[in-house]
């Protein structure tokens, strides 16, 4: 038995937030559930399958925040709406704010920095059968191919957009 990781790319989204006023922070995202890469190229188009995340009916994931609580100098709770194959049920993020910092930015060969960024770190814990991505196998000894219970690790950036 062992944990199987993977990741998302090609992940947009917007995040308002001020450092000085963090508790107005505001997320939404939209994931391409297409993208979802494990490393193991028939499992990775087995997730993507009507078994699990249904990626031709249901090609995005979603999520957009409703509540955030300031729990420490750098820590939130963001509550939110989260959606996985058109249903919508209600998450809670712990979140760190890593901080914001002045990087390079070239565009085709002209330097259009510098831009600023921040970072943000999340965790989460979700049942995926609650969402209809309910597929499992039995194993010997009464044992199952995946467990319910799906971790959710964050790593964001934003990149600050010109007014």
């Amino acid at each position: 038995m062992t944990w199987v990781r993977g990741s998302f790319k090609n992940v947009e989204g917007e995040i308002e937030f001020d450092s000085r006023r963090p508790e107005e922070l505001a997320v939404e995202s939209t994931i391409d559930a297409r993208a979802c890469w494990t490393g193991g190229p028939t499992r990775d188009d087995h997730l993507r399958s009507a078994d699990l995340l249904h990626c031709e009916a249901y090609p995005s994931i979603r999520f957009a925040s409703t509540k955030v609580a300031k729990i420490g100098p750098a820590d939130f709770d963001v509550a939110g709406d989260l959606t996985i194959r058109s249903v919508t049920l209600p998450v809670l993020l712990a979140v760190r704010y890593l901080g914001t910092w002045q990087t390079p930015w070239w565009e085709d060969g002209v330097d259009k920095g510098p831009k600023e960024r921040a970072g943000f770190t999340g965790t989460t814990s979700i049942d995926r059968y609650d969402f209809g991505v309910d597929w499992n196998a039995a194993l010997p000894n009464g044992r199952i191919v995946v467990g319910r219970r799906i971790d959710i690790v964050l790593d964001v950036e934003g990149i600050r957009c010109n007014d």
